[in-house]
Order: C-alpha cells, then structure tokens, then sequence
C-alpha cells in the first residue's frame, strides 16, 4: 500500500513517527457518461472563464469566494504555514471508552504504521497500552486543508484510526420519528426478542455485495451476447406494502428463520391469524361422508323400484282402457229373424 501522509502521533511529550495508509477501498462499479445515440464518450474540460482556454490540472490552484465575488487565491504554502500543531501531528487530547463514541461520527479508516526502526517501541507501547486500558484515544489531525477529529484504537498488531466528524455535523433527527402516540404490546416484543435470537449473529466476512456482482454478470453477459438481458425471475415486491397482522408477521418471521437454520419450527400460536388445517379436521370431514353414504336404499335402487311400479301401473291401465273401447266399439249381433207363415 502507498501511505498518503507523514507524521507523528503526540503521546504526551513522546513523539512517534507514523505513515498513514487507506484502511478502506472502494468496489463500486462506476459508469463512464456516453452518448446514446453512437455511444461516444462524454468528457468534461475545466476552462478559465477569462480567456476561454482549457486548463491542465497542474495550473489549477485553490482560491475562496469572498461575499462579494471576488476569489481569493489560497497556495498550498499558505496552509502548511499555519501556526496549527496538528499540521504534521496526530495529537491525543484524551482516552475515552469506545462506547462514549457515537457511530454516526465515524468516517474514513486509517492504518497507522511506525515509520522506522525508532519508531517500533513507542508505537508499540501505545498500541499495548490501548488494548491494556480497552479505551480508545481521541485525537486531532490536518488532513487535506482541513482540522479533523480522530479516534485510535488496536486492530490486531496496529493501531488504526478512524476520521470522526464533528459533534456540529451531525444533523438532529427533527421531524423523522414516528408521528402520533404508538403503542407495543409486551407480547409483540417479546416475538420480536425471540426473532432477534434466532437469526443470531453472523460472520461478517461470508457477507458480500450481491448488486455488484450481478451488474458484474450483467456487463459480462452484454459483452459476450451483445444483447438485451432477460429479466431476473425474482419477483419484485410492492413498495407500499405494509403489514397488517404484525404478530403474525413475527410468528412467520420465526419459523422461516428456524427453518432456514435446519431447525424444526414451534406450532404457531393462535395469536396470529395464520392458521394451519389439523389432521382431526380431516378425520371429522371423512366421517361426515361415510354418515351421508348410510341410508336403507340406495338412491339409484328407489329410483329403480319407482321407475317398475310406475311403468307396470301404467300398462294395466292402457290394458283396461283397451279392452273398454274394443267393447264400445264391437256391433251388437241382431237376433235371428222370425219366419212368417202365410195364412
């Protein structure tokens, strides 16, 4: 690694010469600007504003607005001839406990590495003492133009610094808080304390950028194929949903997370209205069938029966109807008639 600034670090009157490295590196994937009609690059060119010509980077100097427009030419022998003891020193103003230190300060991480043979023992004299008093040491440092606020502690054999802004850049949460009177049941917290400790705790070294990499895979694809890529199967959820039940929605919470860890999840309480259907449910449902498929005579055999009865009640009627009208209809015989004799 290639140290960014020289200096020493003011422990009382002993004084360590130290180089500063870069603790942090940024694996971002940055864009270039281009035109989307023939895909040219876009640049930017940092013209004088007098005389209309492009500047190189080595003529540009630093100057400050005055309120009336005018600048200020700013050098940077100007800056390092400031009467400022942080300048070139690192100066420990006290030792505080880690907790003391609010995150929303801490900004940039630095190593801190003896610079030289002479500079071992009081380094690691510093570093033993720090991990000894389990305390950070809060300090003050120039860096880039500007007075900053630091914090020491031991990582493994170094000692590390992290940038801290100051306690006046750090905004009030004025109007972010929840609006009205909430209220959390004991029982939902006690659900939300049972979630907490079964997703645990988790090595954050197996934890990775997954945009990255399917941008990555995205970049991959479009210079291999040259075309559009298909869209990810995952389905993308509503941003506006909200939760309805929330006990449930801690009850769920739980059981995925067992179930995700191998671990076989607790039956549900009757506290959420996600219920789920009970083998005797379904004994009781077959049983009720069973009763319903009992009576004496079966519908097929009554109908059966009815359809008999009927048709036999019906051909002794077409039967006597037919021997009625054949004797309606049948000429009566005329008696023999008399034989006349003559007188």
């Amino acid at each position: 690694m290639r140290s960014i600034w020289n200096g020493n670090i003011s422990f009382g009157l002993v004084s360590i010469p130290i180089k500063l490295f870069n603790a942090t590196e940024n694996h971002a994937i940055s864009f270039r600007q281009i035109h989307t009609a023939d895909g040219g690059r876009i640049r930017y060119r940092k013209v004088c504003e007098l005389d209309e010509q492009e500047v190189q980077s080595a003529d540009i100097g630093k100057g400050y607005e005055d309120a009336d427009g005018s600048i200020i030419p700013i050098t940077d022998d100007d800056l390092a001839a400031l009467p400022l003891p942080t300048a070139r020193t690192i100066e420990i103003v006290a030792f505080v406990p880690l907790a003391s230190i609010d995150p929303l300060q801490m900004d940039q991480a630095y190593y801190l590495s003896a610079n030289g043979v002479p500079a071992a023992k009081p380094y690691t004299l510093l570093r033993e003492a720090l991990a000894r008093s389990r305390k950070v040491a809060i300090a003050k440092f120039a860096l880039r133009g500007r007075e900053r606020l630091g914090m020491l502690r031991v990582v493994d054999d170094v000692i590390a610094m992290h940038g801290l802004l100051w306690p006046d850049e750090i905004r009030q949460p004025e109007g972010i808080a929840p609006e009205g009177n909430v209220t959390v049941r004991d029982a939902e917290l006690d659900l939300a304390d049972t979630l907490m400790d079964t997703l645990g705790e988790v090595d954050l070294a197996t934890l990775h950028d997954d945009y990255r990499e399917a941008v990555e895979e995205l970049i991959a694809a479009k210079s291999e194929n040259g075309g559009a890529i298909s869209p990810s199967a995952t389905e993308k959820s509503g941003g506006d949903a909200q939760v309805i039940d929330l006990m449930a929605a801690l009850e769920n919470s739980v059981r995925a997370a067992k179930s995700s860890r191998g671990e076989q999840p607790d039956t549900p309480s009757a506290a959420g209205t996600v219920t789920e259907l009970k083998p005797r449910k379904k004994a009781a449902a077959k049983k009720t069938t069973t009763t319903a498929k009992k009576p004496t005579s079966s519908p097929a055999k009554t109908t059966k029966t009815a359809t008999t009865t009927k048709a036999s009640t019906t051909k002794a009627s077409t039967t006597k109807a037919s021997k009625a009208s054949t004797a309606k209809k049948a000429p009566a015989k005329k008696a023999p008639a008399r034989k006349r004799t003559p007188a």
